[in-house]
């Protein structure tokens, strides 16, 4: 993840598409910002309106998962959107909840009257949007820092349910604990007792990790693998982050899904897959713009062509 100024939009199916902007844009300007390209892509991937899919109110949405992250300041909007303004998306998370506490759109939800978020819910789910909170960020190191795990969780878990929220994403950078091989008991010890707080059929839990931490042998604590293989029953998808992993990494069609480079080897898509993390608790992340990422950016219309490959390959919607 950027920093904590970031907006995220992201459009996921079944192993999904994460469209990523920093862009602030006022209503009734539509809230994602999305240029004509990327927006055509958006509407490529969703098959049919979410009322043609028939979706019903449940904790975990069904695939395809269309989702936004928000947390940058919009004039004349507290808190999260109109639901009219981010249509086409079925997950909006509010960014970030921090360990100090709330922050930006995470923040400006708990300003909100028990009616005016009532309405907000009540909006959201008649449109078929879950509201979440992503939590961490860039910002945030609760491993370094030596944060307990299990408290850190039974607060996050207090405040999801104190603001009436449908899940949390674990948007985990804590660089340093997983260089020293530290971050993954946490994340486990973490979302054990998150899972337990916040029941599975009750709510969703998501993670967002950088793709290159499903590389495998890389990582002396064994990374993301190790989470998923000990907890991964207990996370929905993983929101995995392709970009800001080198000016050369996962920019084209080929090292986005299939192969991956020595840097850091085995952490495409499908070569994700093939460690054992199923295709249906993938996303593909990366930036709808050039300027929304440091690098990883590929253009709409090549992402397009990259997503039909994978759908071709067996990642279907």
């Amino acid at each position: 993840m950027l920093a904590s100024t970031l907006r995220r939009f992201a459009a996921l199916a079944v192993a999904c598409f994460v469209l990523q902007l920093t862009t602030t844009v006022a209503s009734p300007t539509p809230f994602d910002g999305l240029d004509a390209q990327a927006r055509d892509v958006l509407a490529d991937l969703t098959p049919r309106s979410l009322d043609e899919r028939g979706l019903v109110a449940r904790a975990t949405p069904a695939a395809p998962h269309f989702v936004v992250y928000g947390d940058k300041y919009a004039p004349g909007t507290t808190g999260p959107p109109d639901a009219s303004a981010i249509k086409g998306f079925n997950v909006f998370l509010l960014s970030f909840l921090l360990t100090e506490g709330a922050w930006d759109k995470a923040y400006e939800w708990t300003t909100l009257t028990a009616d005016q978020r009532a309405a907000v819910k009540s909006q959201y789910a008649a449109a078929g949007i879950k509201l979440m909170v992503s939590v961490f960020g860039s910002t945030d190191v609760p491993t370094s820092v030596g944060n307990d795990p299990v408290a850190t969780a039974n607060t996050i878990a207090a405040w999801v349910k104190q603001w009436g929220l449908d899940g949390v994403d674990v948007d985990y950078e804590d660089f340093n604990a997983m260089d020293a091989g530290t971050a993954e008991n946490w994340l486990i010890s973490f979302t054990t007792q998150l899972r337990a707080q916040l029941p599975a059929g009750n709510f969703i839990i998501t993670h967002a990790p950088v793709a290159p931490w499903f590389t495998p042998n890389k990582w002396p604590g064994g990374g993301y693998l190790k989470v998923h293989q000990q907890v991964g029953s207990l996370i929905d998808w993983y929101n995995i982050q392709f970009y800001n992993q080198g000016t050369s990494e996962y920019t084209t069609c080929a090292g986005l899904l299939t192969t991956s480079s020595s840097t850091w080897p085995n952490s495409a898509l499908f070569q994700i897959v093939a460690s054992g993390v199923p295709a249906s608790k993938l996303v593909i992340g990366k930036p709808a713009n050039s300027g929304d990422a440091n690098n990883g950016y590929i253009a709409p219309a090549t992402l397009a062509g990259c997503i039909s490959q994978a759908k071709s390959q067996g990642w279907s919607e």
